[in-house]
């Protein structure tokens, strides 16, 4: 079976990599850790909801021409498996009335040498974000014996 998570430092030929998705991407509506991280003139101040479609066309459309480059440079390029993000979330310790999206993997997974780190999100919008990847991490799971995954 071939090694798929193996990162040691960031220097060495990329060869796998997870570009996120902006399907469904949702600015979230207001929270404690909203306040220090984003700017006041933001069109996330004083919103929340779906963006607007044209906005995540716009991502996507990036977001796909990135993993076809990378693709055509012989990189393996996982994708995230979006959720419904307009969906409530919701912990005995909170409740928010839309999530976010799944465009930036990098907030969540962190690579270090076999092993993937899933990350706590300190935003409630972004608490369940890592279900889009479970997909992912199950395959690698099951391709890799020497991968190790740990949820922080």
């Amino acid at each position: 079976m071939p090694t798929i998570v193996n990162s040691w430092n960031e220097w060495d030929p990329l060869k796998h990599v997870i570009v996120g998705r902006a399907d469904d991407c949702h600015i979230p509506p207001e929270e404690p850790a909203l306040d220090a991280k984003v700017p006041e003139d933001s069109d996330m101040r004083g919103q929340w909801g779906r963006r607007p479609q044209e906005t995540i066309d716009r991502a996507n459309e990036l977001l796909d021409k990135f993993a076809a480059m990378l693709e055509t440079r012989g990189i393996t390029v996982d994708r995230p498996i979006p959720t419904d993000f307009s969906l409530p979330a919701s912990t005995p310790d909170f409740h928010t009335e839309s999530q976010f999206g799944c465009m930036p993997p990098r907030d969540v997974l962190l690579t270090v040498g076999h092993e993937i780190v899933e990350a706590t999100m300190s935003y409630r919008c972004r608490w369940f974000e890592y279900l889009c990847y479970r997909p992912l991490l199950q395959k690698y799971w099951e391709d890799d014996p020497q991968f190790r995954h740990e949820a922080a």
